[in-house]
């Protein structure tokens, strides 16, 4: 039982309609990591960083049984930088500030323990970056979950989609499946994307849930009500962690597993909203998870009487 995790580890600087943070700690790795280690406790982190990523967050990762010998730590270098401001409604957001700084010339080496690792998930990281990663398993992992974004789909089509072939679960959101589909119903983009390779398909529509696809079947999840939302950077990673750091534990990687899967996932990322950037994470235990997934059982769970 083996999670491998590949992505960015970084600095935000954040400013939504209830504050602002100035570098504190993020990328898709670390939430990815985080998310997942409330559920399994063998997770390899693969990245980059400058010696100006602090001490005290590789130490925290360390405590919650995340290894970082895959994490290069690049002498005088600076860690990739994002800073973005979000609009009032939270669901779209404007970039300030990219400096990709290590990130530029990274070669993503993978540990020799995590060379047969059980899952493995790409973060959104350019599509040969993804590609590497995969080329060097030894085996190839019960299931590659795959992050990406709108930037690779406009600037390198044809290598996207040669990455996306490779990989068991894609998952975006739904203004990216309508991008990469051309087509504006959801159901019509996921029958197109699953033809690109893919046996999985999971549409993030953000406070509005997910939506789980294969060939055949569609399950869709709710988003938990809240009542404070302060940042949702990093909620779709934390998703995305908490999605197969569950199928990770459980070794179960059926659709009816999935749809649980989800609901897990769905619970860690309504907790990374509460707090800017990783704090609240830092925060929650696994009682606290399972609590929201109480919640979420209570939300969704009705007896309708048939005739």
């Amino acid at each position: 039982m083996s999670l491998l995790v590949v992505g960015t580890v970084a600095f935000d600087t954040i400013h939504t309609p209830f504050g602002k943070v100035e570098k504190t700690v993020g990328g898709a790795a670390t939430y990815i990591a985080l998310s997942a280690s409330f559920f399994t406790k063998n997770t390899g982190i693969v990245s980059v960083i400058g010696e100006d990523f602090p001490n005290d967050t590789l130490s925290e990762l360390n405590k919650r049984n995340i290894n970082i010998d895959g994490l290069q730590v690049i002498k005088g270098g600076k860690s990739f930088y994002w800073s973005g401001k979000y609009h009032e409604d939270l669901n779209n957001r404007d970039t300030l500030i990219t400096e990709l700084n290590v990130l530029a010339d990274f070669n993503p080496i993978v540990p020799k323990q995590y060379l047969d690792a059980d899952f493995l998930m790409l973060g959104n990281l350019t599509p040969a970056i993804q590609q590497k990663v995969m080329s060097q398993m030894k085996k190839k992992p019960k299931l590659i979950v795959m992050d990406t974004m709108n930037f690779w789909m406009e600037a390198m089509p044809a290598e996207l989609a040669k990455t996306i072939a490779m990989v068991d679960v894609l998952t975006i959101n739904d203004a990216e499946a309508r991008q990469l589909s051309g087509e504006y119903s959801l159901i019509k983009a996921a029958k197109k994307i699953l033809k690109m390779g893919p046996k999985y398909l999971i549409i993030k529509k953000g406070e509005h849930g997910a939506l789980l696809f294969d060939s055949k079947q569609i399950f869709f999840a709710p988003a938990l009500p809240l009542e404070d939302v302060f940042d949702p950077t990093g909620a779709g990673d934390s998703f995305a962690g908490g999605f197969i750091g569950y199928l990770d534990k459980t070794q179960d990687i059926s659709f009816d597993n999935m749809k649980r899967a989800i609901i897990f996932g769905s619970a860690a990322a309504s907790f990374c909203v509460e707090k800017f950037g990783i704090d609240r994470l830092l925060e929650v235990s696994e009682d606290d998870i399972h609590e929201r997934i109480k919640e979420f059982i209570s939300l969704v769970q009705f007896d309708i009487p048939l005739k």
